[in-house]
């Protein structure tokens, strides 16, 4: 191993560490503006209720809200045909191991102290 792999390695560990850490920060953010949004706008409708200026059907809103997120979690499956799973066939042959251990290990960082 030559010091021009040396570097192109070291440089791209870092890269994807760092750029783990500023998504993973970012994803928890946006993650807990969209549920203070959510908790607040159900926090109103009880509060309407409540008042009894609006009348809430809440097993209806619960079925919807199931069908949501059942829409949700079906769109975010991967097919897996061959065995291997499509990320894993896009990141690895274009940035290598180093690349994408040091994104998994910043994103996890970057998750826990967001």
């Amino acid at each position: 191993m030559t010091i021009e792999n040396l570097n192109a390695v070291v440089i791209s560990t870092g890269e994807g560490f760092l750029s783990g850490i500023l998504i993973g920060w970012a994803l928890k953010k946006a993650i807990k503006i969209f549920a203070v949004i959510i908790g607040l706008f159900l926090a109103g409708l009880a509060y309407l209720q409540y008042k009894q200026i609006a009348s809430i059907n809440w097993d209806r809103l619960e079925k919807a809200s199931e069908g949501v997120v059942g829409t949700l979690v079906n769109a975010t499956k991967m097919s897996d045909t061959d065995g291997l799973s499509t990320i894993t066939e896009l990141v690895m042959p274009n940035f290598g191991i180093p690349f994408t251990g040091s994104v998994a290990a910043g994103f996890t960082i970057g998750f826990m102290k967001g």
